[in-house]
């Protein structure tokens, strides 16, 4: 058995970030896993951007309500099940995914949780294990599940190279240039077709 494994943020949904810090504009919040090897780090430095501010989970919600898919993203996740199975492996948040479930015609979104306190105010994030992503494609591995995965930051790189097949997609020329190993794409066509290659082979 197969499973196709995709990382959601600037894979086929907008990063949700940087319209989070224009809205609110507060532009520290537009650091993404592009930026920051260390998530941790990365989540503490959100934490207190949102502290200082007094940005709600309410308030990032109706950033996501507005946002759109990637151009081309549904019609590529249409193309993609009609020959393969897939999940998305995130590390966003349940808080934000129904909105993004929907306009994506309802995938499976596997991701962490935030701690959210009485005010509305995110205290805190729970993540579903160390290493969320490899640790999840490892798991699919050890019940017999071969994982073909994508994604474009650093917090991808443990999963695509953990798999048989695993590409980069729509990365930046930095992780290209640190990972010239891994094989890349740029537009969903390409991205297809290293994907159906690996599924058929």
């Amino acid at each position: 058995m197969k499973l196709v494994c995709l990382d959601m943020e600037n894979v086929i949904w907008p990063e949700i970030w940087p319209e989070v810090a224009k809205a609110t504009n507060v532009p520290e919040l537009s650091k993404t896993t592009r930026d920051y090897q260390d998530t941790n780090e990365l989540y503490a430095m959100r934490s207190k951007f949102m502290k200082e501010n007094k940005i709600t989970l309410s308030t990032i919600r109706k950033v996501i309500e507005q946002m759109d898919p990637m151009e081309g993203a549904v019609d590529f996740l249409n193309e993609l099940k009609s020959f393969a199975q897939f999940c998305i492996l995130s590390d966003t948040f349940t808080q934000f995914i129904e909105p993004i479930r929907k306009r994506l015609d309802y995938p499976t979104i596997i991701c962490n949780q935030l701690v959210v306190d009485e005010n509305d105010m995110v205290i805190g994030w729970n993540m579903r294990c160390d290493e969320t992503k490899l640790s999840t494609v490892k798991a699919f591995q050890s019940v017999g599940i071969d994982t073909i995965c994508s994604g474009d930051s650093y917090n991808d790189l443990g999963m695509i190279q953990a798999s048989k097949h695993g590409f980069l997609f729509n990365t930046t020329d930095e992780i290209k240039e640190k990972y010239p190993q891994i094989q890349t794409a740029d537009t969903y066509d390409e991205l297809l077709a290293l994907i159906k290659e690996a599924w058929f082979a």
